[in-house]
């Protein structure tokens, strides 16, 4: 059995893009949601974005068939399957949210890879409306960490995640990312843990303005290629003599072209 634990981020990391900004493209909504991108949290934004489909008479059906259409890596594919297959606890943390992660994994066949999945919660009502809400209620529960948005704390969750894992005998963490939300659970990572940031997106930026305080070893990587042979050879190399693993990968520059989510307003989940 591995005593690895490797964490993913969902959007731009297991999946290329935004799932978020896929349904606002795909459906219609970019005009209603840049007249609303700067008057309420992202998450707040995409609640309101359901309720207008929902006037617009489009069912969860709907939505679900896009996001059906979002193409994931096949190395992405590869990478999850083969972290499972050597034994590895596979965790996704997100600030996407409940519906469009476990729609999109279905549809690719890998719901069933992972333990744990951290996101915002979905529900629908009585009319078939699909309703958002962030993980921590900021207004009634904060979580005090003054480096995360007040919606989640993904340092806060890989804190518990990591307790659950060493008293399983699974002390050695992995957590692959690309965002800003993606800097405080780096941060907590130890000496013997790793940290995959995205080239040259808001986590591998953070990271490089002051390396010194990450403690975990840092492995970049650009693209679906990178991500399963470094993700891999981290794992295999852990396996056979703990943290000892070094790996430089190179690859093209990879800049986001969509709307970035704002700090303040990246949220957190509940587990699937």
């Amino acid at each position: 059995m591995s005593r690895i634990v490797v964490i993913f981020d969902f959007d731009r990391t297991i999946i290329d893009g935004d799932s978020d900004n896929w349904v606002v493209t795909q459906m219609g909504l970019t005009h209603l949601f840049d007249q609303l991108f700067s008057t309420m949290p992202w998450n707040s934004l995409m609640n309101r974005m359901m309720e207008e489909l929902h006037l617009q008479q489009k069912t969860i059906e709907d939505i679900g068939e896009c996001l059906k259409q979002i193409p994931l890596h096949p190395k992405i594919i590869s990478a999850i399957k083969s972290a499972h297959s050597m034994g590895c606890d596979l965790r996704i943390v997100s600030d996407a949210n409940q519906f469009f992660i476990k729609t999109i994994l279905e549809q690719h066949q890998l719901f069933g890879f992972f333990t744990e999945i951290i996101t915002n919660p979905t529900s629908v009502d009585d009319d078939g409306r699909l309703r958002i809400v962030p993980y921590h209620d900021f207004k009634l529960s904060p979580h005090g960490c003054t480096l995360c948005p007040s919606h989640m704390c993904k340092g806060m969750i890989l804190e518990r995640i990591q307790a659950f894992s060493r008293q399983n005998g699974k002390n050695i963490t992995i957590y692959i990312g690309d965002g800003g939300g993606d800097y405080c659970p780096s941060l907590k990572l130890g000496e013997n843990d790793h940290v995959m940031p995205r080239k040259k997106f808001p986590l591998w930026e953070r990271i490089h303005r002051n390396p010194s305080l990450v403690k975990a070893t840092v492995h970049e990587w650009s693209n679906g290629e990178e991500l399963e042979t470094t993700l891999l050879h981290l794992i295999t190399c852990s396996a056979i003599d703990g943290n000892q693993c070094v790996y430089t990968s190179t690859g093209s520059d990879t800049t986001s072209k969509v709307h970035s989510r704002p700090a303040s307003t990246i949220k957190v989940c509940q587990s699937l």
